[in-house]
């Protein structure tokens, strides 16, 4: 039978891998660290972890390669990807490829403890799913919709706007939701940065990603009472032409 872990982290930068020990260690999390995709592989085969922390850009076996292939031996360790080439293609590509969620370097202690916490509640939830027998997630969106991983929607109405919001999933890792911080009115949007930032009954805050680019035109005021965030948006490409 496996060991079962708290936490998996692989990078290549030594001062990264001591600072997600440190911090993580603090919480009274178990961490293993290991310098490359390869070697995250092989703790896999050892052990269970209930998350794995990855970088995205190392030598031989990148992220991306190693997030395909952790599916593949271990379907159930969720996994955030972390880099310092914090670009927006890195985080849309980290989500579609699977990963629950994304943190670029250099991160804060707040940041990366969100980002854990959330995963580690992933986690569990799906855990929960499997013992109930039930689906593990469910996403509260119109039918017609294009999802950024488990973290954000976006749906097109008639008139042209689209709507997003925030994915059931995601919102049921953060736990109880103290407020919802949207951007006004007339903010330009950009798909895979942070469109919405919800703040927990325990004060950390939780970024959104936003599932597209544009404009706002409307925000949904009673989002912030109901923590239901929904935002009406141009399409980019409509608003461009």
């Amino acid at each position: 039978m496996k060991t079962i872990r708290d936490i998996l982290a692989i990078d290549d930068e030594p001062v990264i891998r001591q600072v997600i020990a440190r911090i993580c260690g603090g919480e009274g999390l178990s961490v293993d660290t290991v310098d490359s995709g390869a070697a995250g592989l092989e703790r896999l085969a050892r052990c269970s972890y209930r998350l794995a922390l990855c970088d995205i850009m190392m030598e031989n076996l990148d992220g991306f390669q190693f997030l395909e292939q952790a599916a593949i031996r271990d379907r159930r360790v969720p996994v955030v990807m972390v880099t310092g080439y914090s670009t927006v293609e890195n985080a849309v590509r980290s989500l579609r490829c699977g990963a629950i969620d994304f943190i670029a370097k250099p991160f804060t202690a707040d940041e990366l403890l969100a980002v854990v916490r959330r995963g580690l509640s992933y986690g569990r939830l799906m855990d929960a799913a499997d013992a109930a027998g039930a689906p593990p997630f469910v996403t509260n969106c119109p039918t017609r919709y294009h999802r950024l991983g488990q973290m954000s929607w976006a749906a097109v109405e008639p008139a042209g706007s689209v709507l997003i919001g925030v994915n059931d999933i995601f919102v049921k890792t953060i736990g109880v939701v103290r407020s919802v911080v949207l951007s006004p009115a007339g903010s330009e949007l950009v798909q895979g940065r942070v469109c919405a930032v919800i703040v927990a009954a325990d004060a950390m805050t939780h970024g959104v990603m936003c599932p597209l680019s544009g404009r706002i035109i409307d925000v949904n005021a009673g989002a912030m009472a109901d923590s239901n965030c929904n935002y009406g948006v141009e399409d980019g490409r409509a608003a461009g032409g």
